[in-house]
């Protein structure tokens, strides 16, 4: 992590940008080192952290502050494993390639299930976005790592042979996943990708 760091600083260095922001600041330098996580230690997550991580999405802001959303930790091997047979049993083509392949959830020992409501509105999707990444974020200033899961929840939501568990999230009436957030202690440091300082503008 501390290589990774270093890493970042200097490429930020040789943008300017690092001279121009206060990276002694948490929040900026949280932002700046969270990276997507693809592979996880076994080590299971605390409770309290968990916990914590989604009582700072549900801070996030809402449309109107409807709340509109629902969130399932999901910690228990069971679950995890028995999902993971099943599309492994449905689907073999989708794990045959990834020779690092334990689970559907990025071989993450916990997940943070987000679920919105099916008829989506203007809202929907924004409240939903904010939300994550309040808790990817989060995740990170605990020293945790997360990805964000599009592919999983769309097997959740469509998949008959994973119909079992999707209900078992016990989601309300009316809802599904939008997506899942696997979480636990990093087993990468990934470098960061390059970012395109073209695509913010000032208007005049």
């Amino acid at each position: 992590m501390k290589k990774t760091f270093f890493l970042l600083v200097m490429l930020l260095a040789g943008t300017g940008i690092y001279a121009q922001t206060n990276m002694n600041n948490p929040v900026i330098e949280t932002i700046m080192q969270r990276r997507s996580i693809r592979q996880y230690k076994t080590t299971p997550v605390e409770r309290e952290k968990l916990q914590l991580v989604a009582e700072c999405g549900i801070n996030a802001p809402s449309a109107i502050n409807r709340q509109k959303w629902a969130l399932r930790i999901v910690d228990n091997p069971d679950f995890i494993n028995g999902a993971t047979a099943a599309l492994k049993k449905a689907r073999p083509e989708i794990v045959a390639h990834d020779k690092s392949f334990r689970n559907m959830f990025r071989n993450a020992p916990a997940i943070i299930c987000v679920g919105v409501e099916e008829k989506e509105d203007a809202y929907t999707k924004t409240d939903a976005g904010l939300l994550g990444e309040n808790m990817m974020l989060a995740a990170q200033s605990l020293g945790l790592g997360t990805c964000c899961l599009g592919m999983a929840a769309d097997q959740l939501n469509n998949m008959p042979e994973l119909k079992e568990y999707f209900d078992r999230l016990n989601l309300p009436e009316g809802y599904k996943l939008a997506y899942v957030i696997a979480i636990g202690y990093p087993d990468e440091a990934p470098a960061a990708k390059p970012r395109d300082k073209e695509k913010i503008q000032f208007v005049k």
